[in-house]
């Protein structure tokens, strides 16, 4: 009889351990990392080791189709053909094994299947990671074969590791000739005239400099140092950017930067000429700011709007547009809209043909506009234009052609037009008064004189201006102004702008009897409008303590504003107190 122990040494040499065939069996199943069962032709399990079981709930005994029956097919196909079959892909518990089986044979019998179990988790783990580790780097790649900028990459020691399309594009260095060289190398045979790397190498900080390629391109560099976890620098990223075109521009822009000084400088010289010819004063920062666009606009041929009270000088604004234009050559003619009577005017803008109308001249009569051509035509009062006339003129601004009242030919004409008026056309326009679609085609550049009440720093050079004027004029002594007189005339409001305070200083020079003007000999206008508001005080006596100044000087307010107020409600209003201080100071004063 054949024994079932099989002997095997100790590790001690010194004796003989008996195990059984059996138990060896198992143990030697166990030993492999694989799982490992033999099914009968009944598709029974008959031997499952270890990780079979354990992994794979295959036990002797169980059938297939309760533990594994996606494997029946594969057993049916060995037992069929004889023949193994390998990469049998099988699920269970979230793993994956690859399944190997082969067929038993006993005396050339077939008499089941061996299947070896490969874990295949881990493998397919790996395979996945590896898989998005690709995608990854092939985004990478893309992202920086895509870049417009030019990225550069060399190692800590500055080999060239990576130069992208746009990096090449830029400097002409080709990845295919440089990759594998150091960076030094580049610089020494003069192919870069200085290396950003090679500073990111010496400082270990990023870097910013401008580089010029052999084809004169200017690029801006940044490197920038990358480090590992230990600190050590093994990377060098530089970003290029061709900044050619920028600086272009940047001197474009600076060369339109000097030639608009330049302008400025025109402009302001044109100012002082007209300033300090006299023509006009401008001392206030908004008149300042009217005569400059005034000059601007006289280069251009726009229509221009002027808009302002009555006597702000809305004509020599005009004037100094006509001067400074391109149309100074031609002449500039002027009419005032309010002055013509209505049966007249297109007459008198548009001209007549022979026999229009009785009393018409034999040969006809040109227009202004006709007598304006090449030059500038002012309509003054535009808003007394009537309705009628406004269609023509209306017309004439979209076609330049001009219609002789009576007459059936047309001619065209270039005339600039510049319109000005002292009303609201707005209102006008609601009120039917005026056509808003002529308003839009005058309103092109719209130019608003402000009143001589708002130019306060013009006043006493305008006044010291025409004084001077009528006193030549008139053949009279320079003539000075009183501190009082001069405070009196700035703090007066000039309703008729400066039409009336022309008219001041004119009737100041011809009624003064000496050379001092002091604040009575001014018109009583402006005294009573002084008077109303802040009282003029010449003097005091200088014997007087200053409480007694004060009081005085309390008085003379409370007196002239209650003449102008006349109820303590209003008086208490104006002068910021109670009505009952009011009435209390009245009574200190034996006013009440």
């Amino acid at each position: 009889m054949i024994s079932t122990k099989y002997p095997i040494w100790n590790h001690s040499g010194d004796g003989k351990i008996n195990l059984d065939w059996k138990e060896f069996g198992n143990s030697l199943l166990n030993a492999t990392p694989n799982g490992i069962a033999v099914f009968s032709k009944s598709f029974q399990t008959i031997i499952s080791n270890k990780i079979a079981r354990n992994s794979l709930d295959i036990y002797p005994g169980a059938l297939l189709d309760t533990t594994i029956p996606p494997l029946q097919a594969a057993i049916r196909k060995v037992l069929e053909t004889k023949q193994a079959l390998l990469n049998i892909v099988i699920k269970k518990k979230g793993n994956s094994f690859s399944a190997m089986l082969n067929p038993i044979f006993h005396n050339n019998e077939l008499i089941g299947i061996l299947a070896v179990f490969e874990d295949m988790t881990t493998i397919e783990k790996i395979s996945s990671e590896m898989v998005s580790f690709q995608q990854l780097s092939i985004e990478l790649d893309t992202i920086i074969d895509s870049s417009n900028d030019g990225l550069f990459i060399c190692d800590g020691n500055g080999v060239i590791l990576r130069i992208n399309p746009a990096s090449e594009r830029m400097t002409r260095i080709t990845s295919k000739k440089f990759v594998g060289k150091n960076i030094r190398e580049l610089v020494k045979r003069k192919i870069i005239d200085k290396s950003v790397t090679l500073e990111v190498l010496k400082t270990r900080k990023k870097v910013n400099l401008i580089q010029e390629t052999k084809d004169g391109k200017q690029l801006f560099l940044t490197g920038n140092p990358v480090f590992d976890p230990n600190g050590n620098l093994f990377r060098v990223v530089v970003n290029e950017r061709d900044i050619t075109d920028i600086i272009k521009l940047k001197q474009e822009l600076e060369e339109k930067a000097q030639l608009t000084a330049q302008y400025k400088r025109d402009l302001l010289e044109k100012q002082i000429e007209e300033t300090e010819s006299r023509h006009i004063i401008a001392k206030s920062s908004n008149y300042v700011k009217i005569i400059q666009k005034a000059i601007k606009l006289a280069e251009v041929d726009s229509t221009v709007l002027v808009l302002g009270e009555s006597g702000t000088g809305k004509g020599v604004i005009t004037d100094l547009i006509h001067k400074y234009s391109t149309r100074a050559g031609h002449p500039m003619i002027k009419i005032n809209c309010g002055s013509i009577p209505d049966s007249l005017v297109e007459s008198e803008l548009f001209g007549y043909a022979k026999g229009a109308f009785t009393g018409a001249r034999q040969k006809g009569k040109p227009g202004k506009f006709e007598l304006a051509d090449k030059g500038i035509i002012f309509l003054d009062e535009i808003a007394e234009l009537p309705l009628g006339s406004q269609v023509k003129l209306l017309k004439f601004i979209e076609d330049g052609v001009i219609s002789r009242v009576g007459g059936t030919d047309s001619k065209k004409v270039d005339v600039r037009i510049i319109a000005a008026t002292n009303r609201d056309l707005k209102k006008m326009i609601e009120k039917k008064q005026f056509r808003s679609d002529l308003y839009y085609r005058l309103n092109v550049v719209p130019l608003k004189i402000p009143p001589l009440r708002k130019r306060k720093e013009c006043l006493v050079p305008l006044i010291d201006h025409y004084l001077n004027l009528f006193c030549k004029k008139y053949k009279k002594k320079k003539m000075a102004l009183s501190s009082e007189a001069v405070d009196a005339l700035v703090a007066y409001p000039y309703p008729g702008n400066v039409r009336e305070m022309i008219n001041i200083c004119e009737r100041l020079v011809v009624m003064s009897q000496n050379s001092n003007i002091e604040y009575k000999d001014l018109p009583g206008s402006v005294q009573r409008k002084t008077e109303a508001g802040t009282p003029v005080i010449e003097g005091w006596n200088q014997g007087q303590t200053l409480q007694q100044m004060v009081d005085e000087l309390e008085k003379t307010v409370l007196e002239t504003v209650l003449k102008n107020c006349r109820t303590q409600a209003n008086a208490a209003k104006i002068l910021g107190l109670n009505q009952s201080t009011i009435a209390r100071k009245l009574k200190k004063h034996n006013l009440a």
